[in-house]
C-alpha cells in the first residue's frame, strides 16, 4: 500500500510508539522507523552512550536530522522519541508529509511499563518516579497540541494500532488477503 503521507507516532516514552509502530505497518503493508534505532545505527552507540559522551543537545542535533531525513518521503510509520516533538523545528520537518498521532497512555501506565526499565537517560535518577511525572506534565500539553489526531493507548498493542489506523481513514487489507 502506498501513503502520500507519513503516520508520525508521538507520546511519551513507555507509551508504545515502537510496538504499535511495528503493528501498524504490518497491518497497513507499510516500512516502519523507529527514530532512536535509527540514530543509533548512524551513529554506531546507544542513545544513552550518545547522551553520556556527547550530551543531550547534541543528541537533540541528530534526532533533527533524523527528523528531516525521515520526512523526505511518505508511506512511512514512524515511531519518535519522547522529546523528538518537544522541539518545533522537528514538528515542522515531520509534519511537511506527515500526520502527527498521539499515542495517549496514562502516567499509572507509563510507570508499570518503565518500573524496571534502566535505558532512559532522562530517568536514570534516583528520584525516577518525580522526574517521570514532571516530564509527562511537562510534555502531555505539547503532544496533545502538535498532534493531529490522540489515541487511547491503554489496550493491547493490536487494538491500539488498528484504533489508530481506523481514525486516519487507511485502509486494511480484508481479511482473505
Amino acid at each position: 500500500m502506498e501513503l502520500p503521507y507519513n503516520i508520525v507516532l508521538c507520546g511519551f516514552m513507555g507509551c508504545g510508539k515502537s510496538t504499535v509502530g511495528k503493528r501498524m505497518a504490518r497491518i497497513a503493508g507499510l516500512s516502519f522507523v523507529d527514530m532512536d534505532s535509527y540514530i543509533e545505527q548512524q551513529c554506531g552507540c546507544t542513545i544513552s552512550e550518545l547522551f553520556a559522551s556527547r550530551g543531550e543537545p547534541y543528541f537533540r542535533d541528530l534526532e533533527h536530522e533524523a527528523a528531516c531525513t525521515l520526512s523526505q518521503q511518505g508511506g512511512r510509520v514512524i515511531a519518535t522519541g519522547g522529546g523528538a516533538l518537544v522541539f518545533e523545528r522537528n514538528v515542522q520537518a515531520l509534519k511537511e508529509k506527515g500526520k502527527i498521532v498521539l499515542l495517549d497512555t496514562p502516567l499509572s501506565l507509563i510507570r508499570e511499563r518503565l518500573k524496571n526499565d534502566t535505558t532512559r537517560p532522562l530517568l536514570c535518577r534516583p528520584d525516577k518516579d518525580r522526574a517521570m511525572q514532571e516530564l509527562y506534565e511537562r510534555r502531555m500539553p505539547i503532544y496533545r497540541a502538535v498532534a493531529d489526531i490522540a489515541v487511547l493507548s491503554a489496550g493491547t498493542p493490536n487494538q491500539v494500532a488498528l484504533a489508530v489506523l481506523r481514525n486516519l481513514g487507511v485502509p486494511q487489507p480484508s481479511k482473505e488477503e
